[in-house]
C-alpha cells in the first residue's frame, strides 16, 4: 500500500493536534508539526515558547532562507518515515505544501471548528504561555496574525474538509472516513 501523507490546514485550535494524537495512539505513526523546528530553536536560544516569539522567528527564518524552508524540512521528514501514515500538522501558508504536494500519497486535509468553540479549546489546553488568560477578543486578533490569515484561503484547496463542532467520536469518525477512501482509491488503482 502506498504510504499516507495527510497534511492538516486548520484554524487555530480546531483539532489538528487531537487528530494527530489519534493517530498515533490508533495507528503509532509520527506527527511532524511546522513549530517543532522553531520550538527546538526557541529552546536552545532559551526564549520563551510563545505564539509571538514563534511567528517572529519563523518570519526570519523564512525571510532570511526561502518561504518554503520549513516545507523542505516536514516533507524530508515525511519521505523518510517508515509508517504507512504520516501526519503534518499546522500547515497554514501556500509554501508549506511546495515540497509536500510534490510527494507521491499527500493528502491536504482542512479542520474548522466555529470560533467561540475554538477559543474555549485553547484556553483550556493552554499550550502557549498566556492560553488560558486570553480573551475572545485576543484569539480573534490572533486569527488575523500572519502566521494565521492565509488558512482559511488555504482549507478552500484541501481535498477533503472536517467540521469539528462536535465530540472526539465524531472528530475521529470523519478521519477514518478519509483513510478509508484513500486506501480504496489506492486498492482500486493497483487493481
Amino acid at each position: 500500500m502506498q504510504k499516507i501523507i495527510l497534511g492538516f490546514v486548520g484554524d487555530l485550535a480546531a483539532g489538528k493536534g487531537a487528530i494527530c494524537k489519534y493517530l498515533k495512539e490508533k495507528y503509532g505513526i509520527n506527527s511532524y508539526r511546522f513549530s517543532t523546528p522553531l520550538r527546538d530553536v526557541l529552546d536552545r536560544l532559551y526564549v520563551e515558547k510563545n505564539r509571538e516569539n514563534l511567528q517572529k522567528l519563523s518570519t526570519v527564518i523564512r525571510e532570511n532562507f526561502s518561504q518554503d524552508i520549513l516545507s523542505k524540512i516536514i516533507a524530508e521528514d515525511a519521505v523518510n518515515d517508515k509508517n504507512e501514515i504520516v501526519a503534518v500538522e499546522g500547515i497554514r501558508r501556500p509554501s508549506d505544501i511546495v515540497y509536500l504536494e510534490k510527494i507521491d500519497g499527500f493528502h491536504l486535509v482542512y479542520i474548522t471548528a466555529e470560533s467561540k468553540l475554538r477559543w474555549e479549546r485553547l484556553v483550556k489546553r493552554n499550550e502557549n504561555l498566556g492560553d488560558d488568560k486570553k480573551t475572545y477578543e485576543e484569539f480573534l486578533r490572533d486569527e488575523q496574525a500572519e502566521a494565521d490569515r492565509l488558512i482559511k484561503e488555504l482549507g478552500k484547496k484541501c481535498e477533503f474538509t472536517i467540521n469539528n463542532n462536535g465530540n472526539f467520536g465524531e472528530l475521529y469518525e470523519n478521519l477514518e472516513n478519509i483513510l478509508n477512501s484513500l486506501r480504496k482509491n489506492d486498492y482500486e488503482n493497483k487493481n
